[in-house]
């Protein structure tokens, strides 16, 4: 009989916990993210072009005082030329401002993309549990800010790795599962997209495949989940997870696609209550691990792709979520 993804937290003698405490915006979300480096910055002009039909508005906390600076003219300088004008459809996009840390919790969406130790170019190995020690700081520091002001919206976090980063926060913040979510998974099922485009044995994966688990080595790529191939599904998954370090043989860091994929696009669609991929939590509090799946925020509540497995790939699901597990 095929097991399915509810199944995991009991492999550790935990329960599920119902993710029904999820925040619901009336309206447009008010938006601050924390930290404007590369991804962040990436992230915030995906979200501009691409968000107004769910953001009220951006604000950016950051400790550099001249690149907010910088970013407050620059992005309040993209416009429609003629949006909001009689006849025109095209959308007014949403402002950008500025917000010290004091007030990062005054809003409805809060977006974690600080970093510490961002490996240089030529890094080797699995370059984003290199990041784990250093951000589990930063990341504890928002954590007590949000349980300090009590924050009643939705954390998501960007900043490498997003798994056991989600944990911290919510092990530091008080706030209920449901509100914080991962965003690392997006990129890595479009990777593999990318590489079911060039090459047709991976073809299947476009329509059949999903993404699941960890945004890093611990990755399941499954070509089909009505016609799982282990071999195939192994070699495409290693594609995926190796293809930041093709970036970076080239020369450069790999944060667009991220950016935009994993973050941008995935939270837009979560403001929608649209589909997306993000990193929910699986287990009773305090016993459990952040997970990738394909779900969607809607109604008060997260729901997750609740999709069986073969054993072949409920091993590889299992030997994700206990490792992650294991990183408390």
């Amino acid at each position: 009989m095929n097991t399915r993804i509810h199944d995991l937290p009991s492999e550790i003698g935990a329960a599920a916990m119902p993710l029904d405490k999820a925040p619901q915006c009336s309206g447009k979300a008010r938006v601050n993210i924390v930290a404007l480096g590369d991804v962040g910055t990436t992230m915030l002009i995906g979200l501009l072009l691409a968000g107004s039909d769910v953001i009220q508005s951006i604000g950016m906390c950051d400790i550099n005082e001249k690149n907010l600076a910088r970013l407050e003219m620059e992005m309040n300088q993209i416009r429609y030329p003629f949006a909001g004008l009689s006849g025109c459809s095209d959308p007014v996009l949403p402002p950008v401002g500025i917000v010290g840390e004091e007030a990062v919790f005054d809003c409805d969406v809060f977006i974690f993309c600080a970093s510490k130790g961002v490996p240089p170019i030529g890094a080797g190995g699995d370059v984003r549990m290199a990041q784990l020690e250093a951000n589990r700081g930063l990341v504890r520091h928002y954590a007590l800010l949000a349980r300090e002001a009590k924050f009643k919206g939705q954390v998501c976090v960007v900043s490498d790795p997003v798994d056991p980063l989600c944990r911290a926060f919510l092990d530091v913040s008080g706030l209920h599962p449901s509100q914080i979510q991962g965003y690392g998974l997006g990129v890595m099922h479009a990777r593999a997209c990318y590489y079911a485009q060039k090459e047709p044995r991976f073809r299947r994966y476009l329509t059949e495949g999903r993404a699941f688990g960890p945004h890093g080595a611990d990755l399941i790529i499954a070509d089909s989940l009505t016609d799982y191939d282990d071999g195939l599904s192994r070699e495409l998954t290693k594609r995926v997870v190796t293809a930041n370090l093709a970036v970076r043989n080239l020369g450069y860091k790999p944060y667009i696609a991220p950016a935009l994929s994993s973050a941008a696009l995935s939270i837009i669609l979560t403001l929608r209550g649209q589909w997306h991929y993000g990193s929910v939590y699986l287990g009773e509090a305090g016993k459990g691990a952040f997970f990738g799946v394909k779900n969607c925020v809607a109604g008060g509540r997260v729901t997750y792709e609740d999709a069986a497995a073969c054993p072949q790939l409920y091993e590889r699901w299992l030997q994700a979520y206990t490792a992650l597990c294991r990183l408390v």
